[in-house]
This record gives C-alpha cells, sequence and structure tokens, in this order.
C-alpha cells in the first residue's frame, strides 16, 4: 500500500514537472508576438533610434536601412498586428528563421497595410524558458512575397 502511494506521488509530480514545462514552451509564441509588437509601435511612430536598440547586432548598413525604412513608415494611430507568421514556431533549442508580419496603424479607419520580415532568433530551455530576440527588419515586401 505504501509503494502505490509513493507512485502516485511520484506520477503527480512528473504530470505537474511536464506541465509546467509545457506551458514555459508554449509562451515563447507570445514573447516573439509581445517583441514583434513593440517593435512596430516604435517604427510607426517614426522612432528609429528604439527600434534600433530593440534590433541586436544592426549597426552600419543595417541601421541606414532600418532608419530608412523607418522615416517612410511612420504612421498616426494604434498598431495592429493583422497576421503574423513565424518560421521559428515550436523550437526546442534555438533558431533563427524569419516572420513575416503584416499590420497595420488605426485600421479600424482605414489604416493601410504593411508588409515586412523580421529575422528572429528564438531560444528555449528547460532552465530559461523561451527567449526572443529581433535581428533584422527589412523594408516593405509585396503583400504576395514570402520572407
Amino acid at each position: 500500500m505504501r509503494r502505490r502511494g509513493i507512485l502516485i506521488a511520484l506520477g503527480v509530480i512528473a504530470f505537474v514537472a511536464i506541465s509546467f514545462q509545457l506551458a514555459r514552451f508554449l509562451t515563447a509564441e507570445n514573447a516573439e508576438r509581445a517583441a514583434v509588437y513593440a517593435l512596430l509601435q516604435d517604427e510607426a511612430r517614426g522612432d528609429s533610434d528604439a527600434v534600433l536598440r530593440r534590433l541586436e547586432g544592426c549597426a552600419g548598413p543595417c541601421a541606414r536601412r532600418v532608419e530608412a525604412t523607418v522615416s517612410t513608415l511612420q504612421r498616426p494611430g494604434d498598431v495592429k498586428i493583422l497576421r503574423l507568421d513565424s518560421a521559428a514556431n515550436f523550437t526546442l533549442g534555438e533558431r533563427t528563421a524569419p516572420s513575416r508580419v503584416a499590420w497595420a496603424a488605426d485600421a479600424t479607419s482605414g489604416g493601410e497595410a504593411v508588409v515586412q520580415c523580421i529575422t528572429v532568433r528564438r531560444r528555449w530551455s528547460l532552465l530559461s524558458g523561451a527567449s526572443v530576440t529581433l535581428l533584422r527588419l527589412s523594408a516593405p515586401v509585396p503583400p504576395e512575397k514570402s520572407c
């Protein structure tokens, strides 16, 4: 009887541990969406310095491209992510891949949609959970084009 109780307790502990790790793993999607949303808000405000602070390692030619892109995409109103397609979905370990985002500012009043590619590095480990690093931001791409 005592052995059965120990096995049940170990099963419950294993279930809780697996559930906790699964929940942490699934938050990676939200972490990426939040990072992309913050970047787009800075871009819509026309704040190229803030956009560059969110992009790791973007200097020189990369920074000049970002500044040119931000200056043309400044928009009034609230940013709305219309669609976010992440190529780094459900990554165990580390993966760097482009995410395609369609967004608009003040979409409720007919704001024009913008499609861009954002290079994202996503990491996940049992110890630290999910982390997302934004690396590059493209100029607008045609709506039918993939990253």
